[in-house]
């Protein structure tokens, strides 16, 4: 599983590169906190529906134990998904970092 860093991932927000962020978490936990720009899907449906198999794929979750992006990315994969990588310190690492957030709880 091909992975990305905090570093790595806060530069390509910075200059707008064009990829996909993805979050796998709850409706709730997406709600109150995420990076900004991220996306979440309620469905495997339209997750495919909305990203194409060969576009830049950065999957997270809330820390380093998290599963949920594993799990989704595993998904992403056996469907045929070629560009994916993987967060793995999460909104835990991001947020330790000071780095910007948003949702109900940012503060």
């Amino acid at each position: 599983m091909s992975t990305i860093d905090r570093e790595e991932l806060r530069q390509k927000l910075e200059r707008g590169d064009p990829f996909k962020l993805v979050m796998a978490v709850s409706e709730w936990g997406f709600r109150v906190k995420h990076i900004p720009g991220s996306l979440r899907f309620k469905t495997p449906g339209a997750l495919f529906a909305a990203l194409g198999k060969d576009e830049p794929i950065v999957v997270y979750c809330s820390n380093f134990d998290c599963h949920a992006s594993q799990g989704l990315i595993e998904q992403l994969v056996a469907h045929g998904y070629t560009n994916v990588r993987h967060y793995q310190g999460g909104l835990i690492d991001w947020e330790g970092a000071g780095l910007p957030i948003e949702g109900e709880w940012a503060g």
